[in-house]
């Protein structure tokens, strides 16, 4: 038997740029400082299934710049509420794996997981340490940036310059055609990526879920372009954004997953009731899962990486049931119980909204 620590990796719920700089951050120090670290294929599933293989240094070689995640990840997979079946009425048949679990990780004799992930994986995590006595430690990850705690998740910034730089196409087009061109980005419940992808892309309206909008408004800063000769608009509207009193725009519901919600289908709706109360031709571009592939950002692979090398530091000094976290450009532990709080909204008195109005930009209210 090894009297080596032994820790664990996995990455739960959707994939986001940076997760690969993460694992390649945990993996190269943990070895570094005489550590044994297991790679958790698929989330939360390998851990029920015991999908577990120890790592070494030639896993992560080459992986710093590659999007997705080399360990694979699920967001249906919940050792509380696993799905094992259907019934013969086509319901989902759930059972507790919570031994399983814990039966895995003394099996491997694992003396701390590493989580990465957003709130539906962190609590999971949480609930781990609460009443399976699993020594955990978290890392944040969505590119919604909507987690609690954390001035920053990595992801988010390859998000918001993907959606950039989708700005930066549509204006070309918008402007030859002198049409509305609207960009639908994600962000669940939190306005973000479209604020910060809306000021940096040279919009004319965001709308955020954060500030309701009025149609009326949208249309009167379309109107007033126009009257300045400027025959087209620019539009943001993130996939949580609804019309004051009106509903969520709601484009599926997945059963089993940790987020059932699916939202979408905001950005159409908005430009068919521009064409029809404006009458101006009006477009709409779903950038949807772009914003989540590819190659991350410098920023989220030194920020990955912090974070990665922060999670092992953590467990070393045995700083266990904690989330790292981005806190005045420093790297701190706090209670991983702590995530489960409200999600990270866009402020309403935050000074970006206010450099965005100062602007000229029309948040629709």
């Amino acid at each position: 038997m090894s009297s080596k620590r032994r820790l664990a990796v996995l990455t739960g719920g959707g994939d986001c740029p940076g997760l690969n700089a993460v694992i390649r951050a945990v993996v190269k120090t943990a070895i570094n400082n005489d550590c044994e670290i297991y790679g958790i294929e698929n989330g939360f599933n390998g851990l029920v299934t015991d999908k577990i293989k120890k790592m070494s240094l030639s896993d992560v070689s080459g992986i710093l710049p590659r999007g997705g995640t080399i360990l694979g990840t699920t967001n249906r997979d919940n050792p509380f509420k696993f799905m094992v079946g259907e019934n013969d009425e086509g319901e989902i048949i759930y059972e507790d794996k919570r031994e399983t679990v814990i039966a895995n990780t003394k099996r491997h004799e694992l003396d701390a997981l590493i989580v990465i992930g957003g709130d539906g994986s962190l609590n999971i995590a949480n609930k781990l340490s609460k009443e399976c006595g699993v020594k955990v430690v978290g890392v944040p990850k969505t590119i919604d940036n909507d987690l609690p705690c954390t001035e920053r998740t990595f992801g988010f910034d390859t998000a918001m310059a993907m959606a950039t730089e989708a700005l930066d196409r549509l204006h070309t087009t918008a402007e030859s055609h002198h049409r509305v061109m609207a960009l639908e980005v994600m962000g669940r419940y939190a306005g973000w990526i479209a604020l910060h992808s809306g000021i940096a892309g040279g919009a004319d309206c965001i709308l955020i879920p954060e500030i309701p909008y009025r149609i009326e408004a949208v249309i009167r800063k379309i109107k007033q372009r126009q009257e300045q000769n400027k025959k087209f608009s620019i539009i943001v509207i993130a996939e949580g954004a609804r019309p004051v009193g009106g509903e969520l725009s709601v484009a599926r519901i997945v059963k089993g997953s940790f987020e059932p919600v699916r939202l979408g289908g905001a950005g159409e709706k908005l430009v068919r009731e521009i064409e029809e109360l404006a009458g101006v031709e009006s477009r709409c571009t779903v950038l949807g899962y772009l914003q989540r592939g590819g190659s991350p950002t410098p920023y989220d692979r030194v920020l990955s990486t912090r974070y990665g090398v922060a999670a092992v530091e953590a467990c070393i000094r045995g700083d266990f049931n904690t989330m790292v976290a981005l806190q005045s450009n420093r790297i701190v532990a706090i209670p991983i119980g702590k995530v489960a709080s409200e999600p990270h909204l866009v402020p309403l008195d935050s000074d970006i909204i206010s450099t965005a109005r100062h602007l000229g930009l029309s948040f629709g209210d």
